[in-house]
């Protein structure tokens, strides 16, 4: 991966910066570089990286905008916008083979010293009437004509499936959340990408209430439930213990997302497009009040203080022009910058939804610090087919190109106030400290009794000799458990319940940067 820094000399903006280093003495006349990511996100619903010609135009257009990041959406369902993935090329309408979407855009941005992010639609499985083309495609094989186990739809209280064409997977299916793993490890082994960013990374909308999930109801899904708990009945919608396993499998996807990223490359970035619904944790009386932890069961708060996310791109997408939901953004703003714990977080409004100058404003909000002093470390607009609402309403590509090309210009050359454009100059993108110089490790196992995958058995993680806390990890559907940011050094690693017999004790080492991985083999009471 190629983290890439654009030389740029310092500047005095209009905002606060979120973050600069000092160049090195050598350096003589130049002043600190500012660090700050500046992306966009570009949608595979509409024209951007369809050809080359339209890549190079999105290339040209980043950098006139001094953008350094690219989210570029690869897979919209289950499919590919490249060649070379576990996930089948897309139906979608691009230039003929050997075309290669995904290739071609980062020849071309790192050519320009801009970082490409493959932007990943986690559990949406498919959204057409026609099915896929490619017989490979998981709709096919794992869809509607499957049964048992190997039927990943996920399923609604009332027994929907499919809400229109939606389909989604379930993230308590373990063969469906391997297949996600594995295809998103496809894309990291065979593409230069910087970082892979995930959306739709929770359980569906679609629900009866704001502050309730009722996805989830799949065979596989309640059995695992039933024998974590010991339950024989079907829980509510708002069974607490219910909607925390569910929250529980959305993490696990996540955290093994994570190590399996950087078991493919250590210096991938691992981004999530978190959702901001509503109001912010001030107006629930905290966090787990919140419609994203209650509503789509998507606790990335946890995530981000447990070290499982890189960099956290909110979806922070508010009207500016109205009171109630630029109060919306504020609260989330401050969230987000609050919520960063040793990771980065970049506040992403919807570009779609405001003319140029209420998202000039909202730039400029983003990079106020919260209460407590915190910034976030950058901003990406949604998104860079649609620039404005202005763009999002009209189909001739006549006005969209303009209105891009309005906001491009009030970033950098002609604020709508009469202000220092906020991005007058070029920016690198932040440094990843726990990347770039690692002072952790982490781990990552299988767990199988008497030859079958032990699902959710407890693991616990000590260090041997003095200092640090144990920590305890439960398997998942494939035996699988994961820490993250272990302090290096050598560590028992040993499964626990009730008449677990045999080889249940391992100890390995935790060095920095690198990922220890461990198998442990006990034999079933």
């Amino acid at each position: 991966m190629r983290r890439t820094l654009l030389a740029a000399l310092a500047m005095t903006l209009a905002l606060p910066p979120a973050a600069a280093v000092a160049t090195e003495p050598a350096a003589q006349g130049a002043a600190a570089q500012q660090e700050q990511l500046r992306g966009f996100w570009v949608d595979a619903f509409n024209p951007g990286i369809y050809d080359a010609q339209q890549v190079a135009t999105l290339v040209d257009d980043a950098r006139a905008a001094n953008a350094n990041a690219l989210f570029v959406q690869v897979g919209r369902r289950f499919d590919c916008f490249c060649n070379e993935a576990l996930y089948p090329r897309t139906d979608a309408a691009i230039a003929p083979a050997p075309y290669d979407p995904l290739a071609e855009v980062i020849e071309q941005a790192h050519a320009a010293g801009i970082e490409v992010h493959a932007w990943i639609n986690a559990t949406t499985l498919w959204n057409l009437a026609t099915p896929p083309r490619s017989a490979d495609h998981a709709f096919n094989t794992n869809g509607p004509s499957a049964e048992g186990a190997h039927r990943w739809l996920n399923r609604r209280v009332d027994g929907t499936e499919l809400v229109g064409n939606n389909a989604y997977i379930d993230p308590g299916n373990p063969a469906a959340v391997d297949y996600v793993v594995a295809g998103v490890r496809s894309i990291i082994d065979n593409y230069d990408v910087d970082g892979v960013n995930f959306d739709y990374i929770r359980y569906p909308d679609f629900n009866a209430g704001e502050f309730q999930n009722d996805w989830g109801y799949t065979e596989v899904a309640l059995a695992r439930f039933q024998d974590a708990t010991g339950r024989t009945d079907v829980p509510a919608v708002d069974d607490p213990e219910w909607s925390d396993w569910r929250r529980a499998q959305v993490t696990n996807l996540v955290r093994k997302l994570y190590l399996g990223a950087h078991a493919s490359d250590p210096d991938v970035a691992v981004s999530v497009n978190a959702t901001t619904y509503a109001f912010g944790p001030p107006t629930y009386g905290g966090w787990e009040g919140t419609r994203p932890y209650t509503n789509v069961l998507q606790d990335w708060r946890a995530w981000m203080e447990e070290g499982i996310v890189d960099l956290n791109v909110a979806m922070n997408y508010k009207r500016n022009w109205l009171d109630d939901q630029a109060r919306m953004f504020d609260e989330w703003t401050d969230a987000l910058a609050d919520f960063q714990y040793d990771r980065h977080a970049v506040n992403g409004p919807a570009l779609y939804l405001n003319d140029v100058e209420d998202s000039i404003a909202q730039v400029r909000r983003t990079f106020v610090p919260s209460p407590a002093g915190n910034t976030v470390a950058g901003w990406s607009g949604y998104s860079y087919a649609n620039a404005s609402q202005t763009a999002t309403a009209s189909s001739a590509t006549a006005t969209k190109v303009a209105e891009r090309d309005a906001l491009i210009a009030a970033l950098t050359t002609d604020d709508p106030e009469g202000d220092i454009p906020v991005f007058a100059e070029p920016a690198a993108v932040p440094d990843m400290p726990w990347k770039s110089a690692p002072t952790t490790g982490h781990l990552a196992g299988e767990v199988t009794l008497s030859g079958d995958a032990a699902d959710q058995v407890e693991v616990t993680v000590r260090r041997l000799g003095p200092g640090g806390e144990p920590r305890t990890a439960l398997t998942d559907g494939s035996g699988w458990f994961g820490a993250v940011d272990l302090p290096p050094g050598r560590y028992q690693v040993r499964v626990d319940g009730p008449g677990i017999e045999g080889p249940r004790n391992q100890v390995v080492t935790v060095t920095a940067g690198s990922l220890t991985e461990v198998r442990l083999q006990p034999v079933a009471p």
